[in-house]
């Protein structure tokens, strides 16, 4: 398949992961639009938003958004398969960081507490 043109709107498929945003409004090609769509893509995509990511983005594109990853955004199992797909080497703690945490670890306080991030 062709890449996509830089200059093409979101379709609308991909609404169903971009659930809070409006596609509308949103730039494929703008910097924080980017990541959004290709993390939420990895995480919640179906197989034809996956070929959508991947033929709109360059594999580097995608590989930037995996290896520095938002904080508190990636499903664990997403990040470990896409940190391994690319052969990302990633510190424990930013891994730690960038996972969703449904019930928070009441262990390690480090991530809640303002100044540790």
């Amino acid at each position: 398949m062709k890449k996509a043109k830089k200059t093409e709107k979101i379709p609308t498929f991909l609404q169903s992961v971009l659930w809070s945003y409006d596609i509308k409004k949103m730039n494929p090609s703008d910097t924080d639009d980017k990541r959004i769509i290709i993390e939420q893509v990895l995480n919640y995509g179906t197989w034809k938003q996956l070929e959508w990511v991947v033929n709109f983005y360059t594999w580097r594109e995608i590989k930037d958004v995996v290896k520095k990853p938002s904080r508190g955004i990636w499903f664990e199992q997403s990040l470990n398969y896409w940190t391994r797909f690319f052969g990302i080497g990633m510190r424990a703690e930013k891994y730690k960081r960038a996972i969703v945490r449904m019930i928070p670890d009441f262990n390690d306080m480090s991530m809640y507490v303002s100044g540790n991030s």
